[in-house]
């Protein structure tokens, strides 16, 4: 027994021995393994040390109102120095190169309208080239030299003729003093394209309006856009315009220069702060791919085409950010452009083989929202008319008042603060009087309508014609009784005309911006801002097209004095011409009401209520 039990116990101890032996072997391949898999011991990093310090703050999301205050910061100052030179040049040109008053209006006209033509060329720039930001900063650039030559015409008295300080036999300027003085107007005109396009709808990329409260944000922007530039300017340029016209004119445009110089400094701080989107593409060769297919296509009958579908395929990864256009029935003849009348048309893809000759229902849309503005385009030209007389007659009327009150003299110049205090003080009232106490009454789509606004506009822009025109008979028959050539009558009473004028900026002007905006898709936005400007400047071509053909037709005329010529206006009947823009105006109104408002209420207005009434119950 003592023999088998050992036995037993051996071969139990035989068992195990082997099992053990593999296990010691299992765990030294292990060992092996991880010695030859594990890195060195330099490579192996310490453990983080213990810190007391409480964690950073999280990272801000760019974009919304911190990112605003920046490029309301740029704007303010970049308007700061472009109105430093618009609000005095009218005296500058008149004053310094001698110019009479239908080539003072002319240059000043021309020039006014190429800065608004320009953001054309921008807008293409920005939205295939370059993008929104370094648009920006390319155009603030370009006026910050126009603006260092305009200094420069002020500082070396050869770069202008001779000072006059008659109305007769001044010395007219030279060619090369003018094409000196037109640089530098053109350098402000190519950074004004550069700026004007893309400002607002970069203020308005930092808000998302997908949500509730980007939305509600954007809606507040348009009106605290104009309402920042223009307190800053009422501000600064009393100083600025009184230093031009009592101090020194290089001093008067040095300053300009130096806000151009802060504005670019401003918004290069600013921005770590920004949502800069990437371009994508311009619509404009969309459109001009649309207008080709579809005049290709003009023989097809959409009728007889029943039939045949319309090309209209879903959206790419890559335009996320784009929204999707539903197909209307308006301006049914560029669906043409979008209707597969062979199939051949198409690739093995699905894709166009001809994007010319065929385009997408999205292409066709967009186009079909630019043609929908229009009309409403059309009303915004006679609007800015009025608003351009200001700028030249009435700073010229402006020149020949009394100036003095008290002992002060007023410069011309301050005549244009008025319109900019009082277009300040309605939209302050508006946004922080108005609306908090609607709100709280009516929980109703409480803003003014884009129509009522325009429609308010279009008769301030009325009333400022009368009663510049009652006026400026008034201060030519005092003049005249006087026999002088500045009238007694006081400058303060052009205080009402230039109010008015402010009034009508401040409710046709930025319903008219607001409505661009909304109108078209977040993608079109520097379009909506180009077009926007582009009405400015075909207001002042139109003008300046209305000043020459009154001149021509009144100066043939031997009997009577001409309404319009010459450098002094004790000379002319302007009140006459300021009834005959009242008359355009009237017009404007009619056509507004009984035909462009139809268009300004088929899309904008529905979806304009439905975030209103959205805002409304959140507030």
């Amino acid at each position: 027994m003592q023999n088998k039990a050992l036995n037993r116990k051996g071969g139990g101890g035989g068992g195990t021995e082997p099992r053990d032996g593999a296990e010691k072997e299992e765990m030294e391949n292990v060992v092996v393994t991880a010695k030859t898999s594990s890195p060195s011991d330099d490579d192996i990093s310490p453990p983080p040390p213990i810190s007391f310090l409480p964690p950073p703050p999280p990272k801000k999301a760019p974009g919304g109102w911190r990112s605003v205050k920046y490029i309301l910061g740029n704007e303010s100052f970049e308007k700061l120095a472009s109105m430093g030179l618009i609000a005095n040049l009218t005296v500058y040109l008149q004053t310094r190169y001698n110019m009479d008053g239908i080539q003072l209006v002319n240059v000043y006209n021309i020039w006014s309208g190429s800065t608004n033509v320009t953001p054309l060329l921008g807008a293409f720039l920005s939205d295939a080239y370059l993008g929104r930001f370094r648009t920006l900063l390319f155009g603030s650039m370009s006026s910050f030299l126009g603006m260092v030559v305009l200094a420069l015409t002020a500082g070396i008295p050869k770069l202008r003729p001779l000072d006059c300080p008659g109305v007769s036999n001044c010395q007219k300027p030279h060619d090369w003093q003018l094409g000196v003085l037109y640089s530098g107007l053109g350098l402000l005109a190519v950074g004004a394209g550069g700026v004007r396009p893309c400002n607002i709808a970069f203020g308005a990329d930092q808000f998302d309006t997908r949500t509730e409260k980007g939305r509600a944000q954007l809606e507040s922007f348009f009106n605290w856009w104009y309402f920042s530039f223009t307190v800053a300017l009422v501000i600064a340029l009393t100083a600025v315009v009184y230093v031009q016209t009592n101090v020194s004119w290089v001093i008067g445009y040095a300053i300009p220069a130096a806000c151009l110089f802060s504005s670019i400094i401003i918004f290069l701080i600013g921005k770590h702060t920004y949502i800069i989107t990437k371009s994508q593409g311009t619509v404009f060769v969309d459109i001009a791919k649309v207008i080709v297919a579809a005049c290709k296509k003009r023989a097809v009958s959409l009728e007889s085409s029943s039939g045949h579908p319309l090309y209209d395929p879903p959206l790419t990864e890559s335009d996320q950010r784009v929204a999707k256009l539903a197909h209307t029935d308006m301006f049914k003849f560029f669906d043409k452009a979008a209707l597969i009348t062979d199939p051949s048309e198409l690739d093995d893809k699905g894709l166009p083989k001809n994007s010319w000759r065929l385009c997408s229902v999205q292409q066709v849309e967009q186009l079909k929202l630019i043609v929908g503005l229009v009309p409403v385009w059309f009303t915004g030209i006679g609007c800015f008319i009025t608003m351009d007389q200001m700028n030249t007659f009435g700073l010229m009327q402006a020149i020949q008042s009394n100036n003095e009150v008290h002992n002060f003299k007023i410069p011309p110049g301050w005549m244009g603060l008025i319109s900019m205090i009082c277009l300040s003080i309605w939209i302050f009232i508006y946004e922080q009087i108005y609306l908090p106490q609607a709100r709280k009454r009516s929980k109703k789509n409480i803003r003014f309508t884009t129509r009522h606004r325009i429609n308010t506009g279009i008769v301030m822009a009325i009333l400022c014609m009368v009663v510049a025109a009652i006026v400026e008979k008034s201060r030519r028959d005092a003049a005249l009784k006087q026999g002088t050539l500045v009238s007694p009558q006081s400058i303060l009473l052009l205080l009402p005309q230039f109010a008015l004028s402010g009034l009508n900026e401040a409710f046709a002007a930025v319903a008219i911006m607001e409505y661009y905006t909304n109108h078209l898709p977040e993608t079109m936005r520097t379009l909506s801002g180009a077009i926007f400007f582009l009405s400015f400047s075909a207001s002042s071509y139109l003008n300046t097209a209305i000043i020459n053909l009154v001149h021509l037709v009144t100066s043939n005329n031997g009997k009577e004095s001409p309404w319009l010529g010459g450098r002094d206006l004790n000379k002319v009947k302007l009140d006459y011409f300021y009834y005959l823009i009242a008359s355009l105006a009237a017009l404007n109104l009619l056509y507004f009401n009984l035909f462009s408002c139809r268009y300004l209420e088929k899309q904008v207005d529905k979806r304009s209520e439905s975030r209103h009434e959205e805002m409304n119950e959140a507030a």
